[in-house]
């Protein structure tokens, strides 16, 4: 397993991109059925705050530090090989390691639009990659029957790797809801889709390595996303501040 260690209450994994695609890749028969979530500020305060979804991160199979914050307190903790794995990277680097074909891939989430962008871009840049589907569900809860013939659908397919891109928190919670009932590794990626699809620009490389990611991201959606990135960066900044008042006082 790799390795894991507690922070606010939820253990992140503690390795870096290349060791943890690896590891996915050699248990993916141990890991099916199960989910993989990627943790941000912004579900690190959601699941600090609400019970249910604390326990939707505790039970999937491994919570990779998606936010560069994260594996930076890891590294303040003294857990030095913590690296940032970033759902958009983790997924280039899965499809590098699998694109002789050996393991499936099928892709739920996104808009059409999104979907097809990547669909070509797959064809494109990883030709031999086994992809068994891919597809834009519906912007409303699905019925009793259309989840079923969702589930049906996905499993026929005989996917190894299901990609979830259906923006966070609502990913994990379909995740938690359909943990052995779909047959693959879910792996929840969020914005992941637009940024391999090309949808939606990444930040430049020098934002992400001095923590602004969030704020690029903000530019380009601020009617959506001003809630996410400045009322919750203000609590995450919060939790920060009062976890290392916490550890002073406890001579740590």
């Amino acid at each position: 397993m790799l390795k894991r260690k507690k922070l606010f209450g939820i253990k992140i994994v503690v390795s870096d991109p290349e060791e943890a695609v690896s590891h996915v890749v050699k248990a993916v028969e141990e890991l099916r059925g199960g989910y993989i979530s990627f943790a941000n500020a912004h579900t690190t305060v959601l699941a600090h705050e609400d019970r249910d979804f604390h326990q939707v991160q505790m039970e999937a199979s491994y919570v990779m530090p998606d936010g560069r914050p994260l594996s930076k307190l890891l590294r303040l903790r003294g857990y030095s090989q913590a690296k940032q794995i970033a759902g958009p990277d983790f997924m280039g680097r899965l499809w590098e390691a699998t694109k002789d074909g050996t393991l499936s891939h099928y892709f739920y989430g996104g808009s059409k639009k999104t979907i097809e962008a990547l669909r070509k871009r797959l064809a494109k840049d990883y030709p031999e990659l086994k992809i068994v589907g891919m597809e834009s569900p519906p912007y409303r809860p699905l019925t009793d029957e259309e989840d079923r013939e969702m589930i049906e659908r996905i499993n026929a397919s005989g996917a190894d790797f299901i990609w979830i891109g259906l923006g966070a928190p609502k990913q994990e919670y379909f995740m938690r809801a359909h943990k052995d009932m779909l047959c693959g590794v879910m792996l929840g990626v969020g914005a992941g889709f637009d940024f391999q699809a090309g949808t939606v620009k990444r930040a430049p490389e020098w934002m992400q390595k001095h923590y602004l990611e969030w704020l690029y991201r903000f530019w380009q959606e601020p009617g959506r996303l001003w809630r996410r990135y400045v009322v919750t960066n203000l609590k995450f900044i919060g939790m920060v501040m009062q976890y290392h008042r916490c550890r002073r006082k406890a001579g740590m």
